[in-house]
């Protein structure tokens, strides 16, 4: 199983901060964003690689902190050639352009790179393994409102995920989805055409959305928080909470 970071978004709400600089090499007290998450990540046995898919303007840094590390598995780089957020290929067209040019034929473990996580990625690869499908996380969410800004899912008793809804003004449930997932390698020839099926390219729900509808799927419960961090505010709060 090899990592994938989602880690080519440009930041642009937190404006100055991340004008020349990738958000998840941002410092929460001595460690960055992204090394917080490999981490966690990298004494699991499963994972042979980290694969970390940037943008072109960002490349050279992330490379620059990859040689810095001293993690047991190998970190890659990859450019996906763009060099603005108006030239972004988005969260699924990435996934699919790293799949492409490094011939991956591997399981993967998809996670975005801008979260402070509170639980540990161990428990949700051994559930993938017993499950033997590709999966989700969900956790509950109390607020309608945020509800309907992020993935939405109805599960069975088993957690077979039964429908997934991105963004929908009357949730049916109140599991949300946050953007880490595991799709296994027979699920791969649904996963490279999906654009070409409908599937959104931007939003990384986006594709565990498609897939729910085309094959079994999981939902694994997170037994911890996360803290997502997408504005100036919520930065500098992370600094202030976990910082110390």
């Amino acid at each position: 199983m090899k990592t994938i970071v989602i880690a080519a978004g440009y930041a642009t709400r937190l404006g100055e901060l991340t004008k020349n600089f990738p958000k998840p090499l941002l410092k929460i007290g001595d460690n960055t964003i992204l090394g917080r998450l490999l981490d966690d990540i990298d004494p699991i046995e499963a994972i042979d690689e980290h694969i970390i898919v940037t943008n072109h303007r960002f490349a050279p840094i992330f490379e620059k902190w990859a040689s810095e590390q001293h993690y047991t598995k190998p970190i890659t780089i990859v450019d996906d050639g763009t060099n603005s957020n108006e030239e972004r290929l988005g969260a699924v067209g990435d996934l699919l352009y790293v799949m492409d040019q490094m011939q991956l034929n591997d399981d993967l473990l998809v996670v975005a790179a801008d979260n402070l996580l509170f639980f540990h990625f161990r428990d949700f690869v051994a559930f993938a393994q017993e499950k033997q499908t590709s999966c989700i996380m969900y956790h509950e969410q109390p607020s309608i409102e945020k509800l309907q800004r992020t993935g939405v899912v109805v599960l069975d008793e088993n957690n077979r995920v039964l429908e997934m809804a991105e963004k929908p003004q009357q949730p049916k449930t109140r599991h949300a989805v946050p953007p880490f997932y595991i799709y296994l390698q027979k699920d791969f020839d649904l996963i490279r055409h999906a654009l070409e099926n409908g599937c959104g390219n931007d939003a990384p729900g986006n594709l565990a959305h498609y897939l729910v509808e085309h094959t079994p799927m999981h939902a694994w419960p997170m037994d911890g928080d996360r803290f997502d961090i997408g504005s100036l505010d919520t930065y500098y709060e992370a600094c202030e909470k976990y910082g110390k």
